[in-house]
């Protein structure tokens, strides 16, 4: 097992590192750098102003060389100007040239500074994804648990009432986007037009102190979506098991209904759906955009779409950092449930 979890470590860092700079790539391309300088310098400057602003900040030099400086493994960029002042990546605020670091990366714990927010990107992510952690937490709490229990009703009796009930409903919501639901949701229970106030239309006051008021419609709105999925896939697994050969001896033999689901047939149909469980946390932290858009609640999605839009290049590069881990970190525990849910898989 630890070698496994050594070997699958091993290629998570080389994924990352090239899932990084294939982004590091695209933000660093010449049409969002010049906008970056005309944004930070002035919208009128000219060609010939645009690249020496660039090139007096180090944007212009070979594409792995400044890869290697935002990862913090080459020395950062400094530039000396006709007046003798030293300026660079890593001389920042008062801190006298001979006295800054030589390393200034991400590995270093330096993420940049936000250009938009006017703030580390490191306190930044921080905080937005905290924001989001709550409500993934809470999201998680209410739509697998009714995922899984929608999914092990339908699928125990195929072809039943209850499971094409079940089905049809858990269709219906995978095939309803947020954007609609969210407007929906909003529309009858939180306008003046239909006159149910029963929640608010917005999630910004949830920022400061998360109520059922304000926090329940967005949790809704995403946990539906994803609940409809999750449910689909335990009832195929669920009723694949239910088929199975030792179950229809379990049943020759007297063992009642409710023992052969919960002690044969639930672990086995668990397998599948635990992967599609986990697949949700990378979907729930950057899939939220839209949510988090709509009920203005200003999480990691909502900092993902101020910084593609604002052309906030060390910002979007550190949005992707968190991104890749997650979805790198839940595979490999995608990966090692898979031995304890089921036994017969063995690590070769």
């Amino acid at each position: 097992m630890l070698t496994f979890i050594a070997r699958r470590v091993g290629v998570m860092i080389l994924t990352a590192l090239c899932l990084t700079f294939v982004v590091f790539f695209l933000t660093n391309l010449f049409p969002n750098l010049e906008k970056l300088a005309k944004n930070q310098g002035n919208q009128r400057m000219t060609d010939e102003q645009v690249v020496q602003w660039l090139e007096n900040r180090g944007y212009l030099r070979a594409m792995p060389v400044k890869y290697g400086e935002w990862l913090g493994v080459l020395p950062g960029f400094t530039h000396e100007d006709d007046n003798g002042k030293i300026t660079g990546r890593c001389i920042r605020g008062d801190v006298a040239p001979e006295a800054a670091p030589r390393f200034c990366g991400i590995l270093q714990g330096d993420w940049g500074y936000s250009t938009v927010f006017k703030d580390g990107v490191a306190s930044i992510v921080a905080k937005r994804l905290g924001l989001t952690g709550w409500l993934m937490l809470i999201v998680m709490c209410v739509m697998v648990p009714g995922a899984l229990l929608i999914g092990v009703l339908a699928g125990m009796r195929e072809g039943s009432k209850l499971d094409r009930s079940l089905s049809t409903a858990s269709i219906v919501t995978t095939a309803t986007p947020e954007y609609v639901s969210g407007v929906i949701f909003i529309a009858i229970f939180a306008s003046s037009a239909v006159g149910l106030k029963w929640f608010k239309g917005t999630a910004t006051s949830a920022m400061d102190d998360i109520t059922f008021a304000n926090f329940t419609l967005p949790v809704l709105t995403i946990a539906l979506y994803g609940m409809g999925y999750i449910a689909r896939m335990t009832r195929a697994s669920m009723a694949e098991v239910m088929t199975a050969q030792y179950i229809r001896t379990a049943r020759l033999k007297g063992v009642s209904f409710a023992n052969i689901v919960m002690k044969h047939a639930l672990r086995n149909a668990l397998i599948a759906p635990f992967t599609v469980i986990m697949l949700q946390f990378p979907w729930l932290l950057n899939g939220v955009v839209i949510v988090e858009t709509l009920f203005n609640y200003k999480g990691f999605g909502w900092t993902l779409v101020q910084a593609a839009g604002n052309n906030d290049i060390e910002l979007l590069l550190g949005v992707s950092v968190v991104s890749v881990f997650v979805v790198l970190v839940t595979q490999l525990i995608s990966d090692i449930g898979y031995v304890y849910l089921n036994p017969r898989i063995r690590i070769s």
